[in-house]
């Protein structure tokens, strides 16, 4: 049923963005990224590095942000713990990692002292800054932890709250402390239902997103605050564990959760080999990331319920998301392509903006 479709639009959306997942202060911290810079300098000063992944392949940094009048964010926190042994990449002690995210926040803080960020954190706020963010140039966020290994017990969620965190993704790749994510199962035992029972009583966001399958049904059926996945595609069109079915779409829909488009070409496109494909020689374009928008869309019988969220910066850059994607200001040539398939101006903006922002102002 495609409700949402109504009128071609014939000039990319004029309005602002926003965006629920970017991993900015990794980049700045672990990836040494001075992201006040334009994305051609920081692509310039990485040239012949070969630590990373993405070297000189970045698309995100604040000039590029603002650029793409991008002007909110959901900004993380990301630190993983792993056992001795395992194959993931991650920080040997629960506080090694409760460090590295407390540096991620000094980056945040730095920025906000330097007036390039604003952080909110409740729903006055929000407000206050919507009614002044067409003149003002600081790129507004909101903070997130994406995996909760690095509470070292839930003391550490009140201290992490009282700083401004409001949602969590208790998962992320791999087994967790918390919650089983990504490539792993089972589901969470008590230190997991504790959490989330903390996290009720101080309305947080839960992040379903990264949540095994076992974990994801069990947190719809514990949790009773705000939920939403802040980048995350459709199993349907790319079939792997990390992306959601059907069946667990239409629960985030029926919970009025906001669901956002990721750009790893991998999550957009299937058969992708880590490495060897490119995006264009597997046809991984914006045009293929609609299709997952549409997927949700038809699902939910209306355009409410999808809105960005990028994650352009989670340890990939050019080389490993839509061919049409130079820096993040490319992400709002999605709009003519949801134009030309009938997507009305209204729905198109909800996408974009109106939803995320609309649930904020509803669960901040």
């Amino acid at each position: 049923m495609r409700t949402s479709k109504v009128a071609s639009s014939q000039q990319p959306l004029a309005g602002m963005i926003v965006d629920l997942h970017l991993d900015l202060a990794m980049c700045a911290m672990e990836w040494n990224r001075d992201l006040r810079l334009p994305v051609d300098v920081i692509n310039v000063r990485e040239a012949g590095m070969t630590d990373k992944p993405d070297r000189g392949n970045a698309t995100v940094s604040l000039d590029a942000l603002r650029k793409g009048d991008i002007k909110l964010v959901v900004a993380t926190q990301i630190a993983r713990f792993v056992e001795p042994g395992s194959s993931i990449s991650g920080w040997n002690s629960p506080e090694q990692a409760w460090a590295q995210t407390q540096a991620q926040l000094a980056w945040y803080q730095l920025m906000v002292e330097q007036q390039e960020m604003t952080q909110l954190t409740n729903r006055q706020g929000l407000i206050d800054w919507m009614q002044s963010a067409e003149n003002d140039n600081r790129v507004g966020f909101i903070l997130s932890l994406e995996g909760a290994d690095s509470l070292i017990d839930l003391s550490y969620l009140h201290r992490a709250y009282a700083y401004g965190l409001r949602a969590i993704g208790p998962a992320h790749y791999g087994p967790g402390r918390y919650a089983n994510g990504t490539n792993s199962e089972g589901k969470m035992g008590k230190r997991g239902i504790d959490l989330l029972r903390e996290m009720d009583g101080l309305q947080m966001i839960l992040d379903a997103t990264h949540l095994c399958d076992d974990a994801f049904w069990q947190a719809m059926d514990l949790y009773r605050g705000p939920v939403w996945a802040s980048h995350n595609n459709c199993r349907t069109l790319v079939p792997h564990n990390r992306q959601f079915s059907d069946e667990q779409l239409r629960v985030l829909i029926d919970r009025g959760a906001v669901i956002g488009a990721a750009c790893d070409a991998w999550m957009i496109v299937p058969n992708w080999v880590r490495g060897s494909s490119t995006p264009r020689n597997m046809n991984c374009g914006l045009e293929q990331l609609a299709d997952h928008i549409d997927h949700i869309c038809q699902l939910a019988g209306n355009a409410k319920h999808v809105a960005i969220g990028t994650d352009l910066d989670g340890g990939y850059g050019r080389e490993q998301c839509p061919h049409d994607i130079e820096t993040i200001a490319d992400i709002r040539k999605l709009s003519l392509i949801l134009g030309g398939r009938g997507y009305s101006p209204q729905a198109i903006e909800d996408i974009f903006q109106g939803n995320a922002i609309q649930f904020l102002a509803h669960h901040l």
